[in-house]
């Protein structure tokens, strides 16, 4: 079996998020990079169990992006994987970032892609349904707990207002989130051995960038609280209906 899981770096969440450039960039001054939570967490734990129930497993990790990636993606490794693919792009465009993914796992005849179920800092759950659609593959989002017997696999996953429970053959793409795996930290052994681990650098296929970042907002300041005797409902109401555009 060959496993495939996808890596990204996100700001850690206690960075100090400012813009650049008329608000069209991202400012990285200053900012500590991290795996994605949900990428290290959960698809690339999930994707080690498996990988240590059966020796004869193969696990490879796979990020986008430049030369400034790679201390993220040995991080990775160090908590497990085989080796790791960088393709040398830079990319902000989903759908791009989905290709790249893609072409390389045609290539490599993956039977399992695991995602996290977003990333952190966009949050847009986008890149795990395109990787499936563009490699003709099932896709199951938001997986909670992953079970393989054997060539199918049964995924619990989330739903509104309650848990579904799904079989499907591989190959497969799941996006993980909480439950399905538990967090690991990386021992010394896996940080010595992620050393010498083949990092594999691939250039783009010629794939078109369909969207681009025109600027970027950050959220508008918090207002003061404003107090309302309890006898004045009319002001409690206009300042819902005017102010807070509540009602």
């Amino acid at each position: 079996m060959k496993i495939l899981v996808c890596i990204s770096k996100t700001p850690d969440t206690t960075s100090k998020i400012a813009f650049k450039d008329n608000n069209s960039k991202f400012d990285e001054a200053g900012v500590q990079w991290i795996i994605n939570p949900y990428d290290e967490w959960y698809a690339l734990v999930r994707a080690i169990e498996l990988k240590e129930k059966d020796a004869s497993a193969v696990l490879h990790l796979i990020t986008v992006g430049g030369a400034d990636v790679e201390p993220i993606i040995r991080k990775a490794l160090a908590l497990g994987g085989d080796e790791a693919i960088r393709v040398n792009a830079q990319s902000d465009d989903r759908y791009f970032i989905a290709a790249q993914i893609a072409e390389v796992a045609k290539q490599g005849g993956y039977d399992l892609i695991f995602t996290g179920k977003e990333t952190i800092d966009f949050n847009s759950s986008s890149v795990g349904g395109a990787v499936a659609e563009l490699l003709d593959m099932p896709y199951i989002s938001l997986a909670t707990k992953f079970e393989l017997n054997g060539t199918t696999a049964t995924v619990n996953r989330e739903i509104e207002g309650g848990e579904e429970v799904n079989e499907v053959s591989l190959p497969v793409v799941i996006s993980c989130q909480k439950g399905v795996a538990e967090q690991r930290i990386p021992n010394m052994r896996g940080i010595m051995a992620a050393r010498t681990k083949p990092l594999k650098v691939v250039e783009p296929a010629a794939v078109d960038q369909l969207t681009s970042v025109v600027s970027y907002e950050t959220p508008p300041p918090k207002a003061g609280v404003k107090l309302v005797p309890a006898d004045n409902v009319a002001e409690l109401v206009r300042l819902l209906h005017e102010e807070a555009k509540a009602i």
